[in-house]
């Protein structure tokens, strides 16, 4: 059989440790081309560039490998991938190692997820996966077997329409991670400040800080799972319609 057409990114840059593991881990399961921004992306969410050119440089070509950077957002490179580098869609997109959690409400900002979705948007099955750990030095060797063991039966059995995974990973050694459970996502809010300060020349400038606090306490939610030492998956669709308000709505006109 001829081996799946696997586009890998991310939202922390091509040299992130956290890329490198996910392209190590699903190299052996089919034809990979890597499309990744030149520079950390986080934050960015499903942001796409219409102020500047975008450049894709080749970085990389050999048997069933390809790796390209590009100056652009994740969702800029799924789009580029598509269209420019593949000239079709991939069977498979695989998105991190995020260096840091998406889980709850992390998801509406992180570029990791938005490629994810981009994917989603374009009925390809697609997953994300973040390393409860923001730092360079990260390790991820014990992310790798719940990476490979998703990704397998992500390829073997694709997806629902629609949805797409958000694959959250405790940063504990492997042997303390208990499984993996499929969750809902957590209510969680970040309580954000800014700190003000002066540049060399006198003029004020903000730097966000914050933290996120999590509201729901429920036993079946990503959050409560990643605290408890369980990768978390929690499908994902891009129709934000809240459903349960199309009634009561109906009532006022």
């Amino acid at each position: 059989m001829e081996k799946p057409l696997i586009l890998i990114t991310n939202d922390d840059s091509l040299k992130a440790p956290g890329i490198r593991a996910l392209i190590e881990t699903i190299r052996p399961l089919g034809r990979i081309v890597t499309v990744a921004p030149d520079r950390p992306q986080s934050g960015t969410a499903h942001a796409v560039t219409i102020s500047h050119m975008l450049r894709l440089d080749l970085v990389s070509k050999s048997t069933d490998y390809e790796e390209y950077c590009c100056n652009g957002t994740p969702a800029d490179c799924v789009k580029l991938a598509f269209k420019i580098v593949l000239n079709r869609r991939p069977d498979f997109i695989f998105s991190g190692i995020n260096h840091g959690t998406n889980t709850s409400i992390n998801i509406i900002y992180s570029g990791t997820m938005a490629a994810v979705l981009e994917g989603a948007l374009a009925g390809i099955p697609s997953v994300g996966f973040s390393l409860n750990n923001y730092s360079l030095n990260a390790d991820f060797n014990p992310s790798k077997k719940f990476v490979r063991n998703i990704a397998e039966k992500v390829i073997a059995n694709g997806l629902p329409q629609g949805v797409c995974l958000n694959v959250n990973i405790p940063d504990v050694p492997g042997n303390l991670i208990k499984g993996i459970k499929v969750c809902r996502q957590s209510e969680g809010t970040w309580k954000e400040d800014f700190d003000e300060r002066e540049d060399p020349n006198g003029r004020k400038y903000y730097w966000m800080k914050g933290v996120f606090v999590n509201i729901g306490d429920g036993q079946d939610t990503d959050q409560w799972a990643l605290d408890n030492n369980y990768v978390s998956v929690v499908p994902v669709q891009f129709d934000l319609t809240a459903t349960q308000a199309i009634d009561p709505l109906k009532s006022w006109f």
